[in-house]
C-alpha cells in the first residue's frame, strides 16, 4: 500500500496536477500483468491567478508573460544602468588623485572602499525583496536612489569641483575643494553607490523569474540568461571603458557624468516599460527569524534523538510551510540541525511553536547557507584580483607610454581589453567549450559551476603573474626624471585579457550557482552573495595595500607603492596577490569536493552546483 501511495505522488508531482485533483486507480477484469488504470478527475491548472506555480513559486498577475520578450528589456536595463555606473568607477581613481588631490595610495583605497560598498550594498537590496518588496518594487525604487546619485554627482562636480574649468586633465591643476564641495561628492557616488548595488542582484534574480524551472526549455533559457546577463553588463560598460573615458581623461569630466546620468534615466524608462508583460513573484518573508529559529530549536534539543520509525517533521500535500518555497529533501550534512524538525511528547500537545519545531523545509533552507559558505569565503580572493583593474591596473598604465602619434591613450580605457575579452570569451564557452566538454562528461551543460569556479581562479592567478612580469620590465625602461616608463601600455593587455577570461568561468559560475542553489526564499541573498564578494574583495584589497604599505615603508623606505611608482616595487604586490590566490585555489578545490547539492522535491531533474 505504502509503495503504490508513493507511486502516485510522484505521478502527480511529474505530471503537475493540482492537490485537489483524484486519481483514481481501476484494476481492469482481465489486466495485463501489472498494469493498472489511473483515471484523473477534477483536474486544474496548477498556475491560476495567485495559485502555486509550477516552480513553487507565487505569481501575483493571473496573465503575466515572462519569457524572453520581458527578459529583453531586463538586459537593455542592466547595459544602460552599467553603462552609467562604470562612467563613474572607471576613472574614479584619476578624479581623487586629479580633481581632489588625493596621493595614489589614498586614491586605491578609496576606490576600494567605495567599489565594496557598491556590492555590499547589494544584500540590502537582496533583503528587501526577498523578504518585503518583491523584484520589481525593489529594482524600481533603487534605480531611483542611482538615478538621484548622479544628478547630484553632476550638479556638483559643475558648480563646485571642477575650478577653473578644464581643470582635472592631468595637466592643469584643480583649486583645493572645500569641506563642503567633498561632503556633497562623497554624499553623491555613495548614493549611486547604494543605488546600483541595491539594483543589481535583485534584477539577475528578476530576470531569472521570468522563466519556469518546470518547463525544460525555459530552464535552459534561464541558464543562457546568467550569461547574457554578464555578456550585458560587460557590453554596457565598454562604451564607458571607451568614450566617456577618453572625454574625462581630457577633463570633461562633467560631461561624462550627464551622460552617464541620461543612460540611468533610459535604464529606468526602460524597466517600467515591460512593467505589465513581467512575470512577477511574491515575496517569501524575512528569512532571518526562519534561520534563527532552527538554530533555537535544535539547541534546545541538543540531548533528543531521532527514534528508529519516527520521521523528521514536515507539512503534509505539495506546500511548503515556507510561503512561496518548495519542499526540499532531506540531506545528511550539518546532522546536528535535524534535531530542530524531531517531534518531542512536549511538541505534540499543541500548536506547533516554530522556535521549538521546524519543518524539515525550514532546515534545510539554514543548511543550504552553510554549505554555501565556504564557496562563497573561496571567491572572495578572486575578487580581490578583480579589484585591481579599477586601481593599480589603472595607476601602472597611467606611468606607461600612453601615446599613438599625437593622440593620448586613457589608462583607464585599457579596462576595454577586459570587457572584450569577455565579450569574447562568452561566446568561445558557449559556442565552443560546452559542447566539447559536454562530450567529454556526459554533461549537457559542459562544466558544473564549480568548475568553472575553479578555472575562474586559475586564469586570475596567472593575470597577477601576467600584471607582475609586466611591472618588473616597466621598471627596467624608466629614465631617470621622466615619469612614464618607455613601455608601451598596450604591454598591459596580457592581464586584462587573463582577467577577462576569467570573469566568464568566476562571476557568472558564481550567478548560476549561488541562484541555482538557493531555496526559493531567498533566491535574491543567493544572486546577492556574488556581489558580496566583490564587496569583500574591495575591502580585503585595500587591507592588503595597507599592511604591505605599513611593512614595506617602516624605516624611511618609501614601501611597494609609493607616490612615484617608479621607486616602487608594485610587482611584488601583484606576485604576493598571486601567492594568495594558489593557496585559496587549494582551498576551494577542497571544498567543491565536500559540497553536495540542494535537491527540492517535485524537481526530479535538479543537479548538483
Amino acid at each position: 500500500m505504502s509503495n503504490n501511495y508513493f507511486t502516485l505522488k510522484y505521478l502527480q508531482r511529474k505530471l503537475r496536477f493540482t492537490p485537489t485533483a483524484r486519481l483514481t486507480v481501476i484494476m481492469e477484469s482481465s489486466p495485463p500483468k501489472g498494469s493498472v488504470t489511473i483515471k484523473i478527475e477534477d483536474l486544474q491548472p496548477v498556475n491560476n491567478g495567485n495559485k502555486n506555480t509550477n516552480d513553487g513559486q507565487y505569481c501575483l498577475k493571473e496573465n503575466a508573460l515572462g519569457g524572453w520578450s520581458s527578459a529583453f528589456l531586463l538586459l537593455a536595463n542592466q547595459g544602460l544602468a552599467t553603462l552609467a555606473f562604470f562612467g563613474v568607477g572607471v576613472n574614479l581613481v584619476l578624479f581623487l588623485t586629479r580633481v581632489l588631490g588625493q596621493d595614489n595610495a589614498s586614491a586605491a583605497n578609496n576606490v576600494s572602499k567605495w567599489t565594496g560598498t557598491v556590492y555590499l550594498c547589494s544584500l540590502v537590496g537582496a533583503f528587501l525583496s526577498d523578504s518585503y518588496w518583491g523584484r520589481y518594487l525593489t529594482c524600481a525604487l533603487f534605480q531611483v536612489v542611482f538615478l538621484v546619485g548622479l544628478v547630484l554627482l553632476s550638479l556638483s562636480s559643475w558648480f563646485i569641483l571642477l575650478k577653473p574649468t578644464g581643470c582635472g586633465d592631468g595637466k592643469q591643476i584643480c583649486v583645493p575643494t572645500t569641506s563642503f564641495g567633498s561632503a556633497i561628492f562623497y554624499l553623491a557616488i555613495y548614493l549611486v553607490a547604494f543605488g546600483y548595488g541595491g539594483h543589481q542582484p535583485t534584477l539577475a534574480t528578476f530576470g531569472s523569474d521570468q522563466f519556469d524551472e518546470s518547463n525544460p526549455k525555459q530552464r535552459n533559457s534561464k541558464s543562457s540568461f546568467f550569461s547574457y546577463f554578464y555578456f550585458a553588463l560587460n557590453f554596457g560598460s565598454l562604451f564607458s571603458n571607451t568614450i566617456l573615458v577618453y572625454f574625462e581623461d581630457r577633463g570633461n569630466w562633467t560631461i561624462g557624468f550627464w551622460v552617464s546620468t541620461a543612460s540611468a534615466a533610459l535604464a529606468l524608462v526602460a524597466f517600467l516599460v515591460g512593467s505589465s508583460g513581467y512575470r512577477y513573484v511574491k515575496p517569501c518573508g524575512n528569512p532571518i527569524p526562519r534561520v534563527m529559529q532552527v538554530f533555537c530549536a535544535a539547541f534546545k534539543k541538543l540531548n533528543v534523538s531521532l527514534k528508529e520509525g519516527e520521521e523528521l517533521y514536515e507539512v503534509e500535500g505539495p506546500d511548503s510551510a515556507i510561503k512561496g518555497s518548495r519542499k526540499i529533501f532531506h540531506s545528511e550534512e550539518f546532522a546536528c540541525l535535524d534535531k530542530a524538525s524531531i517531534i518531542t511528547d512536549e511538541d505534540k500537545r499543541g500548536p506547533p511553536n516554530p522556535w521549538r519545531l521546524c519543518t524539515v523545509t525550514q532546515v534545510e533552507e539554514a543548511k543550504c547557507i552553510l554549505r554555501m559558505l565556504p564557496i562563497w569565503l573561496c571567491t572572495i580572493m578572486y575578487s580581490v584580483v578583480f579589484s585591481q583593474m579599477a586601481s593599480l591596473f589603472v595607476e601602472q598604465g597611467d606611468v606607461m607610454s600612453t601615446n599613438i602619434g599625437k593622440f593620448r591613450l586613457p589608462a583607464a580605457s585599457m579596462s576595454a581589453f577586459d570587457i572584450c575579452s569577455v565579450l569574447a570569451f562568452t561566446g568561445i564557452y558557449r559556442r565552443i567549450v560546452v559542447p566539447v566538454a559536454g562530450r567529454m562528461t556526459g554533461n549537457p551543460r559542459g562544466l558544473t559551476e564549480l568548475q568553472r569556479m575553479g578555472i575562474g581562479l586559475v586564469l586570475a592567478m596567472l593575470a597577477m603573474v601576467a600584471a607582475g612580469v609586466t611591472e618588473m620590465e616597466r621598471l627596467k625602461l624608466v629614465v631617470d626624471g621622466e615619469r612614464a616608463s618607455r613601455m608601451s601600455i598596450f604591454w598591459q593587455v596580457p592581464q586584462y585579457v587573463l582577467v577577462g577570461a576569467s570573469e566568464v568561468f568566476m562571476y557568472v559560475g558564481q550567478l548560476e550557482f549561488f541562484n541555482g542553489q538557493s531555496p526559493d526564499g531567498i533566491k535574491s541573498f543567493g544572486s546577492s552573495l556574488c556581489m558580496a564578494s566583490i564587496s569583500l574583495g574591495n575591502f580585503v584589497s585595500s587591507m592588503l595595500v595597507n599592511v604591505v604599505m605599513a611593512a614595506t615603508a617602516s624605516g624611511g623606505r618609501l614601501g611597494w607603492i609609493p607616490e612615484d611608482l617608479n621607486l616602487g616595487r608594485m610587482d611584488l604586490f601583484y606576485f604576493l596577490i598571486g601567492v594568495l590566490t594558489a593557496v585559496d585555489l587549494v582551498v576551494y578545490v577542497a571544498f567543491a569536493k565536500w559540497y553536495k547539492g540542494i535537491s527540492f522535491e517535485g524537481n526530479y531533474d535538479e543537479e548538483e552546483g
